[in-house]
C-alpha cells in the first residue's frame, strides 16, 4: 500500500510542475486534463501527508517515553501515544478506502426513471412522491433537474417519469436508489381505511456521452406521433413526440414533453445512450464472479431495497437493515443519512474483497 502511495505522491508532484509549465498553460486541453488529474490525487496526498506527520510524532513520543524519568510527564506522554496511535489507525483506514478502485461513472450526471409498479393508482401517486423526494434532495445539493419525459396518471402522480439530475458526483450518491421501493399506507381512495402495499421501480443510469456508446444510425427506427396526456387524450395535433427503437437490443425510448420534435429526439437519444451504457456495463459485470461483487448498489431493479411505512412513520433499507423513524423528513429529501450508511457499507464490502 505504501509503495502505491509513494508513487501517487511522485505523480502528484510531477503534475504540479506541469501546471506551472508555460507550454502546458498555453494548451488549454492539456492543462485541463492535468489539472483534473492533479485534483483527483489531492485528497490522497493530503491524507498520506497527515499519516506521515502523525507517524513521526508517534516515533518521537515513544523515544521521549524511553528517556523520560518523571512519572507525571511519562503518564502524559503515554496518553499522547494512545491518541496518536488511534489517529494513525484512522488515517490508515481512510487511505485504504481512498485507494479502492473508483467507479468511473461516479462524477457523471444521472438519468433516473421512476415507474409505478404493483398497486394501481396508489403506486402512481407514490411515484409522484418519490419524484418530489429526489427533487428536494437535488435542491439541497445545488444540482439541477431536467424532466425528460412524463406519463401522468389520471389521479395525479405518474405512471412513469424520466428525468436527468445534473451535478458533480450525482451518480456516486444516487446510484444506491436503483431497485424496488415499497410503500405501505392507507390510500386516499380507500374508504375502509385498510393499509395498502404498492411498489415503484427506480432505475438510476449514468449519463452516457457519445464517446461512451457508439450508436449506428442504421440500428435505429424512429417513429413520430402526437403526444398524449392522462387517459390517452391528444395534447397536440403535431407529430412532435418521438419514439426511438434500438433494433439490435429492442430498447424503446419515447419522449413527448417538449413541443419541438428536435428536442424530444435529443432527449430520447440521451436516455437511449444511458440505457445502452447500463446494459453494456451490466454484461461486463456479469462476467465477474458474483461473489466478488458488492450486493449494495448492484442496480438490480427486481431487488426490493426500501420500505416506506406510513402508519409507523418508518423507513427501512433492507440491504443494510437500517430503520429510521423519520419518514416525513426522508420524503422531504433528507436522504443523506441513508445514503451515507449505504456508502460506508459498500466501502466495507470492497475492503473485505481487497483484503481477501
Amino acid at each position: 500500500m505504501f509503495d502505491k502511495l509513494d508513487s501517487i505522491v511522485q505523480k502528484y508532484e510531477e503534475l504540479e510542475k506541469t501546471l506551472a509549465d508555460p507550454e502546458v498553460i498555453a494548451d488549454p486541453e492539456r492543462f485541463q486534463k492535468n489539472a483534473k488529474a492533479h485534483a483527483e490525487l489531492q485528497e490522497v496526498v493530503s491524507v498520506y501527508s497527515d499519516y506521515k506527520r502523525v507517524e513521526k510524532e508517534l516515533e518521537d513520543a515513544r523515544v521521549l517515553l524511553e528517556e523520560e524519568q518523571d512519572p507525571e510527564f511519562k503518564e502524559m506522554v503515554e496518553k499522547e501515544i494512545e491518541v496518536l496511535s488511534q489517529r494513525k489507525e484512522d488515517l490508515e483506514e481512510q487511505l485504504k478506502i481512498l485507494l479502492l478502485p473508483k467507479d468511473p461513472n461516479d462524477e457523471k450526471n444521472v438519468i433516473m426513471e421512476i415507474r409505478a409498479g404493483a398497486g394501481g393508482d396508489e403506486a402512481s401517486l407514490f411515484a409522484g412522491d418519490l419524484f418530489r423526494m429526489y427533487s428536494r434532495y437535488t435542491e439541497g445539493k445545488n444540482w439541477k433537474i431536467e424532466v425528460m419525459n412524463t406519463h401522468p396518471s389520471d389521479v395525479g402522480g405518474f405512471k412513469e417519469i424520466i428525468f436527468m439530475v445534473k451535478g458533480k458526483g450525482a451518480y456516486s450518491r444516487l446510484k444506491y436508489e436503483s431497485g424496488v421501493h415499497r410503500v405501505q399506507r392507507i390510500p386516499v381512495t380507500e374508504s375502509g381505511g385498510r393499509i395498502h402495499t404498492s411498489t415503484v421501480t427506480v432505475a438510476v443510469l449514468p449519463e452516457a456521452e457519445e464517446v461512451d456508446v457508439e450508436i449506428d444510425p442504421d440500428d435505429l427506427r424512429i417513429d413520430l406521433f402526437c403526444s398524449s396526456g392522462p387517459g390517452g387524450q391528444s395534447v397536440n395535433t403535431t407529430q412532435s413526440a418521438v419514439r426511438i427503437t434500438h433494433i439490435p437490443t429492442g430498447i424503446v425510448v419515447s419522449c413527448q414533453d417538449e413541443k419541438s420534435q428536435h428536442k424530444n429526439k435529443e432527449r430520447a437519444m440521451k436516455v437511449l445512450r444511458a440505457r445502452l451504457l447500463a446494459k453494456l456495463q451490466e454484461e461486463q459485470r456479469s462476467q465477474i464472479d458474483s461473489e466478488l461483487r458488492s450486493q449494495v448498489g448492484s442496480g438490480d431493479r427486481s431487488e426490493r431495497i426500501r420500505t416506506y411505512n406510513f402508519p409507523q412513520g418508518r423507513v427501512t433499507d433492507h440491504r443494510i437493515g437500517l430503520t429510521l423513524h423519520k419518514l416525513e423528513a426522508v420524503l422531504e429529501g433528507e436522504l443523506d443519512e441513508i445514503i451515507e450508511a449505504l456508502i460506508t457499507n459498500d466501502q466495507a464490502e470492497k475492503l473485505k474483497e481487497v483484503e481477501h
